[in-house]
């Protein structure tokens, strides 16, 4: 499933050059993820590095209106990184 960052964030910018395929952007508030680019690190990491560097604990979690499986997270990996590979 995609992550989801709550309302504890603070902004403090951790998260974002983190994230291997730039899910994570400024939203209106605090920092969000993007659920059609967030593949929680899979095909890049064993763990979710946003989860990993982030000062505040259970800041960031899974998003429970984007529940998919780790085969779905990698086909989502395979389609954005094959996309790039075709602009690139």
């Amino acid at each position: 499933m995609a992550l989801l960052i709550t309302h504890k964030c603070t902004n403090c910018d951790m998260c974002l050059p983190e994230c291997p395929n730039e899910a994570i952007s400024i939203g209106d508030e605090i920092y969000v993820i993007d659920p059609i680019l967030c593949t929680e690190c899979v095909g890049h990491y064993d763990t979710p590095t946003c989860q990993k560097v982030c000062p505040i604990t259970n800041c960031i979690k899974p998003d429970p209106d984007h529940q998919e499986t780790e085969e779905q997270l990698w086909e989502r990996f395979v389609m954005i990184h094959h996309a790039d590979k075709l602009e690139g």
